[in-house]
């Protein structure tokens, strides 16, 4: 990675931006502080939420951090197959007392203006996920200073990245939290996403950009793993889910470690778009019927969850979390960072002399 970009950050360990009120100010603060990179998440804001968030996290923090933003989705999905997957909810909806939401509340989660605030008020770096920034917007954001990062779940989608002029590729595998950042929606490839090692490896061999490793990471072990196979840093979300400063309610932050949850899985059920969560009632019973329709699900299902958290039933919730869920740490933010690099240095230390990673 580019030595100005690395510069940033003295740990190659990046907080993954994990929209809808997970990472918030506090945590992204506290990760900066601590040596890592830390990030806001921009997606499901208002472009003046973005900003005041900006404003929060500058006033704790000196350090350089991150800014994620969602791309506009094209307009694919079946309003017939929504209408089929709204009349399945009419019992949740019923169940928590609460009204499904409007499928049609907006597609482009205020793309344009919140890169016009991102211009005009420059953040360090300013990361994509759901697709591609064209050239002119990358050109853009580097003539004020931003570093770009762009997230890729193939080869081909790295290639892209490559085009647009970014700073950066951020490896997404299939073992990561949330939603898979693909450029494209394609419902016949659900369920055959890349594994981070194997990704690392065939984008390494398919660009010349910096590769940020994401997906399943909760070990400084791991870390020295991405970083072995090609990769200048390591991106976590569900590692920091757990921490204090996560925004995340306190039943999700219980769910990745009660033996309730024993398993995730990629689902259509909260958002329409495939994402990992922990398998629940409300998985199990709607991902197999919920259609291929983002944002339109999500704006659908949001007050339904709402609902279900206000409730305390983690069954009703969106519990999303990477593959290593359960090795969740409950520490504070910036005292994660320093066990991970930790882990990190004693994981080289044992490369360099001839032992195993752990």
């Amino acid at each position: 990675m580019s030595s100005a970009l690395t510069d940033l950050f003295p740990h190659p360990i990046v907080q993954a931006p994990m929209a809808g009120g997970v990472s918030v100010p506090k945590l992204a603060a506290a990760v900066c502080e601590a040596g890592g990179l830390g990030f806001l998440a921009a997606g499901y804001k208002t472009a003046d939420g973005m900003y005041e968030e900006i404003k929060q996290l500058r006033s704790l923090t000196g350090r350089p951090f991150g800014v994620n933003l969602f791309m506009p989705q094209p307009e694919y999905a079946d309003p017939a197959a929504i209408d089929v997957y709204a009349h399945q909810l009419a019992g949740e909806a019923s169940w928590y007392e609460a009204e499904l939401g409007d499928p049609d509340s907006g597609r482009d989660d205020g793309y344009e203006t919140k890169l016009t605030v991102l211009r005009d008020n420059p953040v360090p770096v300013v990361s994509f996920h759901f697709g591609t920034p064209s050239r002119e917007v990358v050109d853009a954001l580097h003539r004020v200073g931003t570093f770009v990062l762009v997230t890729a779940t193939t080869p081909d989608e790295a290639r892209a990245v490559e085009r647009a002029g970014a700073d950066a590729v951020i490896a997404q595998g299939v073992e990561a939290g949330g939603h898979q950042g693909t450029h494209r929606d394609i419902p016949e490839t659900d369920g055959s996403g890349i594994g981070l090692l194997s990704l690392v490896a065939q984008i390494r061999e398919t660009v010349s950009l910096p590769i940020i490793a994401a997906g399943g990471i909760m070990r400084g072990g791991q870390i020295a793993a991405v970083l072995a196979a090609g990769a200048s840093a390591a991106q976590l979300g569900t590692a920091f889910l757990a921490t204090a400063e996560s925004g995340a309610n306190a039943l999700h932050k219980q769910a990745l470690t009660n033996p309730l949850f024993v398993r995730t899985e990629l689902t259509r059920a909260f958002s329409g778009r495939p994402a990992r969560g922990l398998v629940n009632r409300f998985l199990r019973e709607h991902g197999p019927y919920a259609p291929p329709a983002y944002p339109e699900i999500h704006h659908l299902t949001s007050p339904l969850r709402k609902a279900a958290a206000k409730a305390g039933d983690a069954q009703g919730m969106a519990l999303w979390a990477g593959q290593g869920h359960w090795m969740a740490r409950e520490l504070p933010a910036g005292q994660l960072v320093e066990v991970l690099a930790g882990e990190l240095a004693a994981a080289r230390a044992a490369l360099s002399g001839g032992g195993g990673i752990r």
